[in-house]
């Protein structure tokens, strides 16, 4: 059952696909043409039945109007007794067989209340009783009622034997001093011409229905096929523009990793020059210091201790800012490895510990790389800096294409959320590195904790793109 509903389910979603690329015009064809056919089936019966209705309905009365002018006047005895007198029954056979209206009328029955036949061509009905029909019960009414060509009740054997069309008429027989219904005449006229008359109004009615409909879908549909043509232009030049933008928007974040990459080169042989050149050189005038201690005193050998202080003070400094710059060796290692070594390095730096959750990732260029060394070693320095280094955590996850990075503290967080946050540096620390994030197509947010107290700075990268 649960593989027949999920089948299900995916013939559906297939067919919807099927449907959504298929072009407007083809859909209004297809959806229009549904419409436009149910409602010319629906109109056309409407008005061929709306036809039928009113020619069989002035058929009848045209045809009752004239029968009651001459059976009414021989069956008036019904106002005083139960059935027909034998005169008035061979009269009225007289009538129906001698005259030009006769040869019309193949058969009829006279009706009292209650569905008993008082007379009829065909004698073996009479004075039977059978269930009064619905148009009967109207007939009895005082409504002329008639059908067309409907010869399955049971009284109508006899006719329906005849095998031709015929217009069953029931028209009421009123007393001539008082109008009340006393009887009700019910026969049978030959309709082949009627039938003729009918198929050919049908006909019409069908053809009309059938032709405005056209005219109405092929106009509805040349307004929608020049709609269709100017969308089609309209959706080739917007994905044209939209290639257009993907291969420039490629070309700057190939330019924006290229640089960023070239930047870190820099950055790295800048470090190198400070930790091979003024470190060494202040380091040489550190030593020169110590060697002048033992050769002054009194107020020059404060002045010099304070000076190999400045000195030493530096030394550290430089060293610092020179190990910042550098990078590992990003080629070689893996991203979590990386950063694990960003996390021991903070904490050999500044003694606050960093839980790490990595989840392994491999096959990453260098850009990215680099971003998410930069990213966390910008996140740690500002967790130190705002939230002393309390619960920090690193957190390196892969959603199917998407890397998400964060890094996150237990300190105060914010008392509002921060506004703007990442371009409050004027360029520097975190705006730089939400301009690095965001050249590879990335971005960066920076947020309270959803599960407690703290900050959480999140990168979130394509992989897709960046790769």
């Amino acid at each position: 059952m649960r593989l027949r509903i999920i089948t299900g389910v995916r013939m559906a979603f297939l067919d919807f696909s099927a449907w959504s690329r298929l072009s407007l015009v083809q859909q209004f064809a297809w959806a229009g043409g549904v419409v436009m056919l149910l409602a010319a089936g629906v109109g056309g019966k409407v008005v061929s039945d709306r036809i039928e209705e009113v020619v069989v309905r002035n058929t009848a009365n045209a045809t009752a109007l004239y029968m009651e002018s001459f059976i009414a006047p021989l069956t008036q005895d019904l106002a005083q007794r139960a059935d027909l007198s034998e005169d008035s029954r061979l009269q009225i056979g007289a009538l129906l067989a001698e005259t030009a209206l006769g040869k019309r009328v193949v058969s009829f029955k006279i009706w009292r209340e209650g569905g008993l036949v008082v007379d009829a061509s065909n004698l073996e009905t009479v004075g039977h009783s059978f269930p009064p029909t619905e148009n009967l019960k109207k007939a009895w009414a005082g409504e002329v009622r008639a059908d067309f060509n409907d010869t399955k009740d049971e009284e109508d054997e006899a006719e329906h034997a005849l095998g031709i069309p015929l217009l069953e008429i029931y028209s009421p027989i009123r007393e001539i001093k008082s109008g009340k219904v006393i009887a009700v005449a019910e026969f049978y006229e030959v309709a082949t011409q009627l039938k003729q008359d009918l198929i050919r109004a049908r006909t019409m009615g069908w053809l009309t229905v059938a032709g405005a409909m056209a005219l109405i879908a092929a106009a509805m549909f040349a307004v929608v096929l020049r709609g269709s043509r100017t969308i089609d232009r309209q959706v080739r030049a917007l994905q044209d523009m939209a290639a257009g933008n993907l291969a420039l928007r490629l070309r700057v974040q190939g330019a924006a990793a290229r640089f960023a990459s070239v930047n870190d080169q820099a950055l790295r042989r800048i470090g190198a020059d400070l930790h091979d050149g003024p470190a060494q050189l202040m380091g040489f005038a550190a030593l020169r210091l110590d060697a002048l201690q033992g050769q002054v005193s009194g107020r020059a050998a404060e002045d010099l201790s304070a000076v190999q202080r400045a000195v030493k003070d530096s030394i550290l400094e430089i060293r610092s800012i020179a190990r910042g710059l550098s990078l590992p060796d990003i080629e070689q290692k893996s991203l979590e490895d990386i950063l694990r070594g960003v996390a021991e390095a903070h904490t050999a730096r500044t003694g606050a510990a960093v839980a790490l959750h990595l989840q392994p990732v491999s096959a990453l260029p260098a850009a990215v790389k680099i971003c998410c060394y930069r990213f966390v070693q910008e996140g740690l320095n500002n967790a130190w800096h705002h939230a002393e280094g309390q619960g920090q955590e690193v957190r390196l996850r892969l959603h199917g294409d998407l890397l998400e990075v964060r890094v996150l503290d237990r300190g105060a967080g914010f008392a509002e959320p921060p506004v703007d946050v990442l371009r409050a540096d004027g360029g520097l620390g975190l705006a730089g590195l939400a301009d690095r994030v965001e050249s590879l197509g990335g971005q960066i947010s920076f947020a309270n904790r959803s599960d407690g107290p703290g900050a959480e700075l999140r990168m979130e990268l394509d992989l897709r793109e960046a790769i």
